[in-house]
């Protein structure tokens, strides 16, 4: 089974250093939509495209989720080799 949390969502957008404006943007979903989700303690409520698109974006910014149920727990991470993609673009 799936699952995302507000928690990661809000961890996942810290990593990545992206308000909820511009991860609603890179997601094609609403700001509301993003407020609302990570607002929700524990697994998010949300069909499974828009869990899709953000989980889009944030592999586009180097983030990546543990999202599978029955696992010794759930989490977020940056990938090293994407740092520089991340929200302001290439650095020199």
């Amino acid at each position: 089974m799936f699952i995302l949390t507000g928690e990661q969502i809000k961890a996942g957008r810290a990593l990545c250093r992206v308000n909820q404006t511009e991860l609603a943007r890179r997601a094609g979903v609403s700001l509301e939509t993003v407020k609302r989700l990570e607002a929700i303690r524990g697994e998010v409520d949300a069909n499974v495209r828009t869990l899709n698109a953000i989980l889009s974006a944030f592999e586009a910014l180097g983030v990546s989720f543990e999202c599978e149920d029955g696992r010794a727990g759930l989490g977020v991470w940056a990938r090293p080799d994407r740092a520089r993609e991340r929200a302001g673009g290439a650095t020199a």
